[in-house]
């Protein structure tokens, strides 16, 4: 059960993070999903998206839920049955969670050179940040923690009509420090994010909290 790491954030808030390494077969074994997921997963052409699916299921079981504990709004938020909050993520061969008593957001992201030719897409008052890391590997990781923070808020905040470059703000920050600061800024509603990133294996995960939660 290659169940990767495991962080308490507070007494209230968990991360867990799941190597994919087995086979779709072996990850749904002892997994019972609701007549939707299952339809969802039998649909998806991707194995690796078949797997991060049943590694988030485990993620869930190890956290003592199952996937009859989850359910998702109109907008594709998912939520616990407890009343928790939940966010969810996979990328290639790694998959994780987030659970709070508090929206909370995730995402894990591959750190590709490709980021590069996107940027203009979601770098907004941010580009002096990225402009400061000279080399092509700092700017790559730089670019996937703004991209991955900017998809936590996103995840978090959970409003249709939100845009990475004009309502998600993240404050300046360095590589050497795991810790960031954002904002979203949507029509006349304002809220103050802390985020944390890691990275490990050539992987970023990032995960955010409302501000002092």
């Amino acid at each position: 059960m290659p169940l990767y790491k495991t962080i308490a954030v507070n007494a209230h808030t968990f991360v867990s993070i799941w190597k994919v390494e087995e086979s779709f077969e072996t990850l749904s074994e002892a997994i019972v999903l609701t007549p939707n997921c299952q339809t969802r997963v039998t649909g998806m052409k991707s194995d690796i998206h078949r797997r991060g699916f049943m590694a988030v299921r485990h993620l869930l079981q190890a956290s003592g839920y199952t996937d009859h504990d989850l359910y998702y709004d109109d907008f594709g938020k998912p939520y616990l049955t407890d009343g928790k909050h939940i966010s969810i993520t996979h990328s290639f061969e790694f998959a994780g969670i987030i659970i709070s008593d508090a929206p909370v957001g995730i995402d894990i992201e591959k750190q590709r050179e490709k980021i590069q030719t996107i940027a203009h897409k979601f770098v907004g008052s941010e580009q002096e940040t990225i402009l400061s890391h000279t080399t092509d590997t700092d700017r790559i990781r730089a670019l996937t923690i703004l991209w991955g923070a900017k998809e936590a808020l996103y995840k978090s905040f959970a409003t249709a009509g939100i845009s990475f470059q004009q309502h998600i703000h993240i404050q300046p920050f360095e590589l050497n420090m795991p810790f960031l600061c954002g904002t979203v800024h949507y029509n006349e509603q304002i809220e103050h994010y802390d985020i944390t990133f890691m990275e490990f294996e050539n992987f970023t995960c990032v995960y955010a909290l409302p501000y002092a939660f």
